[in-house]
């Protein structure tokens, strides 16, 4: 009944948040919007611990708790759906996902979802929307670690929900140095059905889509830095050859909104 996960964190505590806050969100993807999947069926087949989802980002929050809604629906024997919202009852525990601690810590609502799973770290490269450079701290990748030997985790390597932003370079020298198996996820819709941290709904009827592809193929031992991260941009559909596939008006938007809420 009191037992904690590595970072501390009860289990029973962790699942009610999930159960309370899964039965809250439930009808964002499956309700007010609808939440296409493909691919769940690559879920099954791994195993406990040591995997690493990477993903394209597009709110702070949506695009997780979708995903911890997808593994555990499949987990339960759904396939591609999120009906019946019982896979909820019984979540598995061990799912991580990396975010800004800044992010992490900018108001109640969020401090209730790290405890529910977050490897809150320091960003080296940006802080309250200014561009800074920092030294990687060790104890973060460290977490990272811990996470992959406990379970799954789940990271955004551009590290930001704008499209088409350079992978992070951090991110492929965690694979190089932990090996988990890599599962790429492909997201859209979400930045059309809410708003940028994903809480407010800001437009109903939105087509979401998320497909869960089947893990890469990696050398850790022989493949570069450079080369996995562009097998991860390719993976996530973010290569900048891909960039013709968001029309140019829709990006430049995207990307004002983000400057105004930097400034603001």
């Amino acid at each position: 009944m009191f037992k904690r996960n590595p970072f501390g964190h009860y289990d029973i505590l962790k699942t009610w948040l999930i159960r309370i806050f899964g039965m809250i969100s439930h009808r964002r993807y499956q309700g007010f919007n609808e939440l296409q999947i493909e691919g769940s069926e690559n879920i099954l087949n791994l195993p406990e611990r040591n995997v690493l989802f990477v993903s394209n980002h597009q709110t702070y929050f949506a695009d997780v708790v979708a995903m911890f809604h997808v593994f555990n629906a499949s987990l339960s024997g759904r396939q591609d759906t999120l009906k019946n919202m019982g896979y909820l009852w019984k979540p598995k525990l061990n799912i991580y996902f990396v975010a800004a601690k800044e992010t992490m810590r900018s108001g109640i609502l969020p401090r209730i979802l790290a405890y529910a799973g977050s490897i809150s770290i320091e960003r080296t490269w940006r802080e309250k929307g200014k561009d800074v450079k920092r030294q990687v701290k060790l104890g973060d990748i460290s977490n990272i670690g811990t996470a992959l030997d406990d379970g799954w985790v789940i990271t955004f390597p551009q590290g930001t929900t704008t499209p088409f932003k350079p992978i992070r370079r951090g991110t492929a020298h965690i694979i190089k140095t932990y090996k988990p198996i890599v599962v790429p996820i492909v997201i859209d819709g979400f930045r059309r059905s809410f708003d940028k941290k994903g809480i407010f709904i800001k437009k109903r009827g939105i087509l979401q889509s998320m497909e869960i592809k089947q893990p890469l193929k990696i050398d850790y031992e022989n493949e570069s830095i450079d080369a996995i991260v562009e097998k991860l941009q390719f993976a996530i559909e973010q290569h900048p050859s891909m960039m013709k596939v968001i029309p140019e008006k829709e990006l430049k938007a995207y990307e004002s909104e983000n400057k105004k809420r930097e400034w603001s």
